[in-house]
């Protein structure tokens, strides 16, 4: 799940069904399901599937109960499981340094991008061409979750922030390609400046590669501060239920029994 609403989606399917009904938290990325004894696991775990998100049942450290994880996103997304079962996380420092690793390449490249749209003084001849090759594994590289995921969420027609990310850097870079290679933003010598006031332009001159890199890079970012939040909320969680008592001594008449 990568936002609020692939929650809300999976919970919306899940009570659809007979005899069902789902808590979905986003912010632990887990599901709570109660249903009659007649339904089957199974069917849960499909009706997630076909959500466009996939689930897995948790492994309890208490006897099963009518309880079902749900909720691995189509994006970035995390694993399942239920109130009182334990949940597997081995999985989240992975997902956290996978985040890191994006994000640190792409600031690394979507800087100097950012840097000679915005300061003229840095535009020497051909910059553009320098902006295009470092703003291109941004936008397919790094930003590719959100191209998956908005994906995904089109195939079960759903749209998400990922779309609008997804759609937003595209349509800037696609710009950009067309401006630089049919328009005349491609010619040695372009220079962007730095007004204030707007003039009418073709935009044929105009590429917006620092925008497509920057917001990929920026929202990247919150990902990846989200992940770790997580991560350490659920390691101080986990924490204080180890410091949960493990034995109890009942007396009787002031003798343990």
């Amino acid at each position: 799940m990568t936002c609020a609403s692939c929650a809300n989606r999976i919970e919306r399917k899940l009570n659809k069904l007979e005899g069902v009904t789902a808590e979905v938290n986003y912010a632990t990325e887990k599901a709570r399901v109660e249903f009659a004894p007649g339904v089957e696991s199974r069917l849960l775990l499909d009706t997630v599937e076909q959500a466009g998100y996939s689930a897995r049942l948790p492994q309890p450290r208490t006897p099963a109960r009518h309880d079902a994880g749900a909720g691995e996103g189509a994006g970035e997304g995390a694993g399942a499981g239920a109130a009182g079962n334990a949940t597997d996380d081995s999985a989240a420092p992975d997902r956290v340094e996978s985040l890191r690793r994006r994000v640190m390449i792409s600031a690394a490249l979507a800087f100097p991008v950012i840097a000679m749209a915005m300061i003229p003084a840095l535009q020497f001849t051909n910059w553009q061409w320098l902006s295009l090759t470092l703003a291109a594994p941004v936008v397919v590289w790094g930003a590719w979750p959100f191209h998956r995921a908005a994906a995904v969420n089109l195939r079960h027609g759903a749209f998400t922030m990922d779309t609008l990310v997804s759609i937003g850097t595209s349509a800037a870079f696609l710009w950009s390609l067309y401006a630089l290679f049919f328009g005349h933003a491609g010619m040695p010598g372009m220079t962007h400046g730095f007004e204030l006031s707007l003039s009418p332009s073709d935009g044929a001159g105009d590429i917006y590669l620092e925008a497509a890199a920057g917001v990929t890079t920026f929202v990247l970012l919150g990902r990846y501060f989200e992940a770790r939040s997580k991560r350490s909320a659920g390691a101080a969680l986990r924490s204080l239920l180890e410091l949960g008592a493990k034995d109890v001594a009942v007396l009787r008449r002031g003798v343990d029994g």
